[in-house]
């Protein structure tokens, strides 16, 4: 676990997560049903909020995954988004969720929308655990959103620093002197 001396607070906590993302799959199992529907994970951040959403998603699903890259080993965004890890079946004709685990600046999922809607999907939506509206540069159209949070740099529940932290089960604010200031830490 993390030392909790560079912890700033709990910014939400295990049981708030664990309801919100109840809320969620339920509201997605009520627009989706009978439906085709591809849930797509943006790795690595989004894997907790995916498995625990797709288990209150009582509407029959599939699930694929993209990785993309925007960061290297920075702790801001370089603005170019790269591809890591392509979809590995076609989703023309299909119901798509993008699921991601935060929204920061907006400039990776408008990257990824952009290149989804290209291949026909019967619908694109997008659905995340985070939203940072303060530091939004595009505007994105988000139809699920778990939570707002302030301009800070968080961690937990998928989300890292350094890729490490991504076991705790709650969503915490990383002390700023520990990683330098910069609250970009995830698109």
């Amino acid at each position: 676990m993390i030392d909790p001396a560079y912890l700033a607070e709990i910014l939400i906590p295990t049981d708030r997560l664990q309801a919100r993302v109840a809320e969620m799959g339920a509201s997605i199992s009520a627009d989706y049903a009978g439906k085709d529907l591809v849930l797509v994970a943006v790795l690595k951040g989004s894997v907790l909020f995916l498995a625990d959403l797709m288990r209150n998603i009582m509407t029959p699903h599939a699930i694929d995954f993209m990785a993309t890259s925007s960061y290297g080993n920075a702790l801001e965004s370089s603005g170019v988004v790269r591809i890591l890890k392509d979809l590995d079946s076609s989703i023309e004709g299909r119901n798509v969720l993008i699921v991601e685990d935060i929204i920061d600046t907006g400039r990776t999922l408008d990257y990824l929308v952009r290149i989804l809607y290209a291949r026909q999907p019967a619908s694109l939506e997008i659905c995340t655990l985070l939203n940072k509206p303060a530091r939004r540069e595009i505007p994105v159209p988000v139809k699920y959103i778990g939570f707002d949070i302030p301009d800070k740099f968080v961690l937990g529940y998928g989300l890292d620093f350094g890729e490490r932290y991504r076991n705790l089960p709650y969503i915490a604010v990383l002390k700023p002197e520990v990683y330098g200031g910069a609250a970009d830490n995830n698109e």
